[in-house]
């Protein structure tokens, strides 16, 4: 392969749209990066990499804030491999939470549809807990998103 590439050919190695890229970028999550006399960005196999590394940290759900740690820490041969595990559990944990949140959620709507008779009728015990949801005792189920 011929390096530098151009911002179209970077992202397609990566796995990301150029757009994506650019913001990437103004983000300072990929930095340093070559332009050409008429200012056109030149991308090298390590910036490709680094792309490839942001975009398998955003498919485990990673933030940006917590990337740009990664990135870092990723970057420097001295780290100490406990501050990545700390980073990494810290996700799991908050993924967990979301998911024992979504799990509230998917179990409020199934007695919620398990009640509604879906038929002709226009009475409806969906439409009425969302009607009467974050009033005080109104038995209506408040999941928080």
């Amino acid at each position: 392969m011929d390096w530098p590439v151009a911002i179209g050919t970077a992202a397609e190695r990566a796995g990301v749209s150029a757009r994506m890229l650019r913001h990437y970028e103004s983000l300072g999550l990929l930095t340093g990066v070559a332009r050409t006399d008429s200012g056109y960005r030149q991308y090298t196999e390590a910036d490709v990499h680094t792309l490839r590394f942001i975009r398998r940290a955003r498919d485990l759900g990673f933030s940006m804030e917590e990337i740009a740690t990664l990135l870092g820490l990723w970057q420097d041969k001295q780290r100490a491999s406990s501050q990545v595990k700390r980073i990494a559990q810290a996700h799991i944990d908050n993924l967990s939470e979301r998911i024992a949140a979504m799990q509230a959620m998917q179990r409020s709507l199934q007695a919620l549809v398990h009640c509604c008779h879906g038929d002709d009728r226009p009475d409806c015990p969906i439409l009425d807990d969302l009607a009467m949801a974050g009033i005080p005792n109104s038995g209506a189920a408040d999941v928080a998103i």
